[in-house]
């Protein structure tokens, strides 16, 4: 095993940093340290810790060039998306820092024979956190603001190819007066994650990654009987019915599909389209695909980047050729370019059907499945014909009826109507099947890891 963690920019294939991974009794100290600045955090009043993760997010606003390079170099996307990326992840904690004082406020509830009781929401400990590498502030803001607010300490361990991002954001938390120990981002291999997760000052692990992953990390924590939080990407069906507009509908389906070059676990990925609609969607569809320029995305001129990594290049186009040896057929794109760097062009297949792996499982890169429904009832069973169950989007003129179906037939924690959208912090933000379980923003996110406490006067 390498004693370091290198990372390497996927625009060029060069090298830009390596980092050593701690040893275990740094691991250790790293866990003492964070449960002793948890001790006096636990203690501290909601406001008070509100005023120091508002003040995380100022602190994110004002080194947000210095981040926002610094991601765009370790994982390629555009450098706009970057700026958006942090935006999103400030106003996180805005959001959270103005709904802790009013989420965590006891309760008090009569009792039978006028008895009280009393709830309070007191924090558990240490969160440990394993994040991905394709949103490399927001996957770790998501978890770790409302983890802090709620009182608890947090560990991360950040994907090795964003390991800058995740040491400058531990930067940047203590810049802003958090209380040194009580975030850390540790640089370990993957055994030292499986012991931490059973680790007994460790109260709580929350993953986003693949479902893989997932199974891997729940089940060693329902192990140590630890709570868990999965996020476990998807492969989200966009329909487009009759009555939509076909011109907006392409837009937004480009867009959810390219979107951090098309490496979102929300992104629009399969696309089920009504048979009257069909031809015309798909040849409107194919046209602003292919005309999706890759390149630099520190520049202005590209529409996509290149991928985080050439071993995740490499899956992608296996998961294309076994779909088209499956039946599936490539309407544009589908070959990996000549030149330096990670790029995949923009690819949209067509005559998609289950057993497919671009119909089945999730591509993660600007690879966009295109199926044929008979009408809107087949395009909802085909929707909700996968093992996921992340996001979802409806195009279609008729909100009402767009409503109706998301509300009781979409089975996936989050709907999208004539828009792609990633997250919103006062939103709720999670998946059902193998999509995993447990919810993030709009206030759920901040009671996942909380004892809520029952106190009764019986006299």
């Amino acid at each position: 095993m390498s004693d370091t963690v290198t990372t390497v920019n996927p625009t060029t294939g060069e090298t830009l940093n390596s980092y050593p991974i701690l040893s275990n009794d740094a691991v250790e100290d790293a866990v003492q340290s964070c449960h002793k600045a948890f001790l006096v955090w636990r203690q501290t009043p909601v406001e008070e810790r509100s005023e120091i993760i508002k003040s995380i997010g100022t602190a994110l606003r004002e080194r947000k060039e210095e981040l926002a390079e610094l991601m765009t170099d370790e994982m390629g996307k555009l450098l706009t998306q970057s700026h958006q990326e942090i935006d999103l992840c400030a106003a996180i904690c805005d959001y959270s820092a103005g709904e802790a004082p009013k989420a965590f406020a006891p309760e008090e509830r009569n009792i039978e024979g006028g008895k009280t009781g009393h709830i309070y929401y007191s924090p558990l400990g240490i969160v440990y956190g394993i994040q991905p590498w394709n949103f490399p502030a927001y996957q770790v803001v998501r978890f770790s603001i409302a983890s802090l607010i709620a009182g608890n300490g947090v560990l991360l361990k950040h994907a090795s190819n964003v390991t800058g991002s995740g040491q400058l954001l531990q930067e940047i938390y203590e810049s802003a007066d958090l209380p040194k120990g009580l975030f850390q981002a540790l640089v370990i291999s993957h055994d030292q994650s499986d012991n931490l997760i059973g680790h007994d000052l460790v109260r709580g692990v929350t993953l986003t990654g693949s479902d893989g992953a997932g199974r891997k990390v729940g089940a060693k924590a329902a192990e140590a009987v630890k709570k868990t939080v999965l996020e476990l990407g998807s492969n989200d069906a966009y329909i487009v019915l009759e009555d939509a507009d076909i011109e907006a509908a392409v837009q937004t389906c480009v867009s959810g599909r390219t979107y951090n070059n098309g490496e979102t676990c929300i992104a629009a990925k399969r696309f089920v389209v009504v048979d009257a609609i069909y031809d015309t969607f798909r040849d409107a569809f194919v046209k602003a695909m292919r005309n999706l320029k890759p390149g630099d995305p520190t520049g202005d001129e590209a529409d996509i980047g290149p991928m985080a990594r050439e071993d995740l290049r490499e899956e992608l186009h296996q998961q294309v050729e076994d779909s088209v040896g499956a039946g599936a057929k490539i309407l544009c794109g589908g070959e990996i370019p000549i030149g330096d760097g990670f790029f995949y062009p923009a690819t949209v297949l067509d005559n998609v059907t289950p057993g497919q792996p671009a119909y089945d499982d999730e591509l993660f890169g600007p690879v966009a499945a295109l199926i044929r429904a008979k009408d809107a009832d087949d395009a909802m069973r085909i929707a909700n014909d996968s093992r996921f169950g992340l996001g979802g989007g409806i195009m279609t003129t008729d909100t009402d009826k767009a409503i109706a179906l998301a509300r009781d037939h979409f089975d996936t924690g989050m709907v999208f109507i004539n828009g792609f959208g990633l997250a919103i912090p006062n939103m709720p933000f999670g998946g059902v099947k193998d999509s995993g379980y447990g919810r993030e923003h709009g206030g759920f996110g901040m009671k996942e890891f909380v004892n809520v406490k029952s106190i009764m006067v019986m006299s």
